[in-house]
């Protein structure tokens, strides 16, 4: 049976896109209309109408379709396909694909196999997942006005996971927007060897309560949170099943478009991973970085208010589905906007965001740590301290005089005469001794003011194992990629601790680090600045 719902947007499907925007799992999409196809835009309201779609394997997707109301009969219009977030239902989409639809789109969102009522189990953006991207594009074109010349696809989180994925294996889709989703999943959750145990167990007791996981879904969760070791090869390989990044050759043979979207400060997909698999990418892009956590950068357009992300993501459907010259091919491919300013930058690549050069910050004296005591230094938690600074510009802080020396290792900078801009990725090269064969820390570079109050301006973490006790190594350890602007009479502040909520440690019980900068290999860290 099929359903009818006038534009107006129910009580209860509001309730559903405010609770997704407040869990930051919540997807964002987009659609166009071929020039060459329906090329009046009807002005009456558009309709929804919820289907049983057919998805891969024999299972039922549940989904909705917001068509052009007015249709001419026999006309053909853009379809777009919008496969829902984590733990979301097919209402999630219902604000923006109203918009879509009343400016001349198809569009078809479902809910993702395993959640709510739709059939099968959570694969996890696993090739069942990329068949049913499939299956519902055959299924719209054989029942809907979809152009089947002009096909997009999209989504936030796990729809934007799902639709990089499927823009390998499926050459229909022409345009693809993927918002605060990942492109390599190992990189993503854990970056370092390090288990991002507060994202991790979010995702997962989400699942639980939403849907329905998989066998392999449950297997390696458990053994991705149990810290077992000994199927870290069956981890990892899992991952990379499930990563766009290990598909950029055939992605880029199908040339699909593809805009990616994320914030600075996403605690589930952090943005350096987005960067990377920018970087791969050889079709028309876009990258687009902001303040905020998962999601949160487009949660505002979940309701239809006015919103930067999705502004671009119709313009981008529309200059790649329509073929309309709205200038959003013509404009840097890169755009930032830093934590600290409200202007956005343009830059021609990744590579550029940091064409001011770096300041090597030289950490010259040797530290010493007792491992297993949590010094105060941390990255906060999980979609609330990154939500702080993207709306008041409260990052994590830290009283850095007052951080305990006998757990934390601390260098500063001397004050600044004038703005310092940080843009991109931060570098901390460093060696370390430890007394346990395995171990994990946690780097955090702080923006300190002149009262000693260390705001974050970025941290990682990092994990050993099976290292000779008393030996050294050295360690190179990326940071995640950020924009901050740094005011004079600051100083940049590096601290190193051993225990962070976000992560799971390995330090075994008594164990100490020590990190030293050798003569002949000094310790620093390099931070990118923009140019003045």
């Amino acid at each position: 049976m099929v359903r009818t719902v006038r534009t107006t947007s129910t009580a209860t499907a509001m309730a559903a896109v405010l609770a997704a925007a407040a869990l930051g799992l919540a997807p964002h999409q987009a659609q166009a209309a071929p020039a060459t196809t329906a090329a009046a835009v009807p002005e009456a309201s558009s309709e929804l109408r919820f289907h049983d779609i057919p998805g891969s394997g024999g299972i039922t997707l549940k989904g909705n379709v917001y068509a052009p109301s007015g249709a001419r009969p026999g006309a053909k219009y853009p379809l777009v396909v919008l496969p829902t977030s984590w733990g979301m239902p097919q209402i999630e989409y219902i604000a923006q694909a109203r918009k879509l639809a009343d400016s001349g789109y198809v569009v078809v969102s479902y809910t993702s196999r395993g959640f709510w009522l739709s059939g099968g189990e959570i694969e996890t953006a696993g090739p069942a997942d990329t068949a049913d991207v499939s299956a519902v594009i055959d299924w719209a074109l054989a029942n809907t006005a979809g152009d089947p010349g002009h096909i997009g696809l999209g989504g936030v989180s796990y729809g934007a996971g799902i639709s990089l994925l499927a823009s390998a294996h499926d050459p229909r889709i022409k345009a693809v927007v993927a918002l605060s989703g990942w492109a390599d999943l190992i990189e993503s959750i854990y970056s370092g060897r390090t288990q991002h145990l507060q994202a991790a167990g979010l995702l997962g007791g989400a699942g639980f309560l939403t849907g329905r996981p998989g066998p392999e879904l449950q297997r390696t969760l458990g053994d991705f949170l149990g810290s077992k070791l000994d199927r870290e090869p069956q981890m990892i390989e899992w991952g990379r099943q499930r990563s766009a990044s290990e598909e950029v050759d055939r992605i880029n043979a199908n040339g699909a478009a593809i805009m990616l979207g994320n914030a600075w400060g996403d605690t589930i997909f952090p943005p350096n991973q987005y960067a990377k698999f920018f970087e791969k990418l050889t079709g028309p892009k876009r990258l687009e970085f902001r303040p905020g956590d998962h999601a949160t950068a487009e949660a505002t357009g979940l309701l239809g208010l006015p919103n930067d992300t999705w502004t671009n993501a119709h313009r981008w459907f529309d200059r790649y589905l329509k073929g309309e010259l709205n200038g959003v091919d013509t404009e840097a491919p890169v755009q930032i906007k830093p934590r600290s300013d409200s202007g956005y930058e343009g830059y021609a690549d990744w590579k550029s965001v940091g064409s001011g050069g770096t300041e090597k910050l030289l950490l010259p004296d040797s530290e010493h740590l007792f491992a297993n005591v949590d010094s105060g230094a941390n990255g906060g938690v999980v979609l609330l301290s990154n939500v702080l600074d993207q709306f008041f510009q409260a990052p994590p802080t830290a009283s850095v005089p007052l951080l305990p020396r006998a757990f934390a290792a601390v260098w500063q900078s001397p004050r600044y005469d004038e703005d310092r801009r940080v843009r991109g990725t931060a570098r901390l090269h460093t060696t370390v001794t430890p007394t346990k064969s395995d171990g994990t820390f946690v780097a955090y570079l702080y923006d300190v003011g002149p009262l000693g109050i260390g705001k974050l301006i970025s941290n990682a973490p990092y994990t050993f194992h099976g290292r000779p006790a008393g030996q050294s190594f050295g360690v190179d350890l990326e940071l995640y990629s950020t924009a901050y602007d740094v005011p004079a009479g600051h100083r940049l502040a590096v601290v190193v601790d051993t225990v962070d909520p976000l992560y799971i440690e390995h330090n075994p019980t008594g164990a100490q680090l020590t990190f030293s900068s050798p003569r002949t290999d000094p310790s620093y860290v390099s931070v990118p600045l923009r140019e003045q």
